[in-house]
């Protein structure tokens, strides 16, 4: 986590912005060819567009964030046009000089995890073994980063950490997410412990070996910004474990709510915004009237800045209010 860590105190902002695309979060002139195109064209031509939103929103906010965050699902639904596109934006924010974090929540045993950890670790290798083998130094994916789901236990998350430390990259563990109904199992009572801190104190033990500079392992934690108190818990119960905290403003988390989850120097954790940046051209009165592509991208890329402007403000200033104290 340190080159992550080094990326959020050199921008000054512990933000990412997650880049999310959907038709309904794109200007109308920018799904106009995928209107045009025949329905064995579409997927092609949508995969464009979002490329385009991407880069305009890339642009607009490379100096203000440290890392975007790219849904490979919202590119899965377009096939292997989408899964393309989602390579070129990892690999154009890349060339910005972002840290990308891959949200590919992935999970499974064996070779299939192994496969999966290629994400991390490049491509596999011809024979076994990695070090005679050239191909494997081939980065297909451009991310620093992925979210791994822990419910297979220890033989899912192993094949990750692996390829992580061989990498030099990180992981992500789904360990309280901010969703409503993760109640359901996250916190359902495992001998006088929640699950979900159960599931922390394996991620603090899986990342033991690989501490870093600032004391963080490269296994980090998904919580959810919308349980303030639970985050509180986490990050007592897992000093060595960095954050990456979902579910900030569109779904409901504030600043106050995201503040006891870093550390006490004010370090400790990443908060993801998606819609509330992306989409945040929409609440421009003029964006139904904008009629050309490069219109609605410059509108696009403005109300992003502005918008993760604001979210660093917030969270700074929240910061900032809580070291003083």
């Amino acid at each position: 986590m340190d080159r992550l860590i080094r990326a959020i105190d050199e921008k000054a902002n512990p933000s990412v912005v997650g880049l999310d695309p959907t038709p309904m979060l794109l200007p109308e002139p920018l799904l106009a060819a995928a209107r045009a195109a025949s329905a064995s064209e579409r997927a092609e031509a949508l995969a464009q567009a979002y490329f385009s939103f991407n880069k305009a929103i890339i642009d607009a906010v490379k100096d203000v964030v440290p890392a975007v965050k790219p849904q490979i699902a919202m590119y899965e639904a377009l096939g292997v046009s989408g899964v393309a596109t989602y390579v070129r934006t990892t690999s154009y924010a890349h060339d910005a000089g972002l840290y990308v974090l891959g949200d590919i929540k992935r999970g499974d045993i064996g070779s299939t995890a192994s496969a999966y950890a290629s994400h991390l670790s490049g491509m596999p290798p011809l024979e076994d073994g990695y070090e005679d083998d050239a191909t494997t130094d081939v980065d297909l994916w451009h991310e620093d980063a992925v979210t791994v789901n822990p419910y297979l236990g220890t033989d899912g998350i192993t094949p990750f950490v692996e390829a992580a430390d061989r990498a030099d990259k990180d992981l992500f563990v789904l360990v309280r997410t901010s969703n409503p109904s993760s109640r359901e199992l996250q916190e359902l009572d495992a001998e006088g412990t929640p699950v979900s801190d159960r599931v922390g104190d394996l991620v603090e033990t899986w990342g033991e070996p690989t501490r870093g500079d600032f004391g963080y392992s490269r296994v980090g934690a998904v919580v959810g910004a919308t349980h303030r108190e639970v985050g509180r818990r986490l990050r007592a119960r897992l000093p060595h474990t960095f954050f990456l905290v979902p579910g900030f403003g569109a779904q409901g988390g504030t600043a106050a709510d995201i503040a006891p989850m870093f550390d006490s120097a004010g370090r400790g954790a990443l908060v993801n915004s998606s819609r509330g940046i992306i989409g945040a051209w929409r609440k421009d009165a003029l964006a139904e009237t904008i009629t050309t592509e490069a219109a609605a991208l410059d509108c696009v890329a403005t109300a992003a800045r502005t918008a993760a402007l604001t979210m660093k403000k917030s969270i700074v200033t929240e910061l900032e209010k809580n070291l003083g104290n």
